[in-house]
């Protein structure tokens, strides 16, 4: 099975299981109340590089995501593009967000978001610092967007 079929598998997997009363984490996906945040894909750490394999990586994680994002479309029809900078800088002030709103918005800059069937499902290409590995994120949740 190829990548993006395997990423499709776990979307329908995600929209199709339910949600635990308490946050946990298994097999790569986090769960709480609502949600469920799964890392598709995860690149090495960037600890010794340069420069080029993390600009090469970050191009090759955009176009993972841009193709997932190509298939969902045909699907559920255009995406909106939803900026994280605003849940990020709400939730460093003091405001309590909903997850996974806020937990995405600490490596996510942007998603791309689909409604179907009462649930959004989100994509977007996360890396919390500049060392840190890039990961292909894929979120189902009932939780409306902030």
């Amino acid at each position: 099975m190829s990548d993006l079929a395997q990423h499709l598998a776990t979307i329908e997997l995600l929209r199709a299981r339910h949600f635990p009363a308490r946050h946990g984490r298994e097999a790569g996906v986090v769960s709480g109340p609502g949600y469920h945040v799964a890392e598709l894909s995860t690149s090495e750490g960037f600890w010794e590089d340069d420069g080029t394999a993390r600009s090469a990586t970050e191009d090759q994680y955009g176009a993972e995501c841009g193709a997932l994002s190509m298939l969902l479309t045909r699907r559920w029809g255009e995406p909106q593009v939803v900026s994280l900078y605003g849940v990020l800088t709400r939730s460093t002030e003091g405001e309590e967000m909903t997850e996974p709103w806020q937990g995405l918005s600490g490596g996510v800059p942007y998603v791309e978001l689909w409604q179907a069937d009462g649930r959004w499902i989100a994509v977007g290409v996360s890396q919390q610092g500049p060392e840190l590995p890039f990961q292909l994120i894929a979120a189902v949740t009932v939780n409306d967007p902030p």
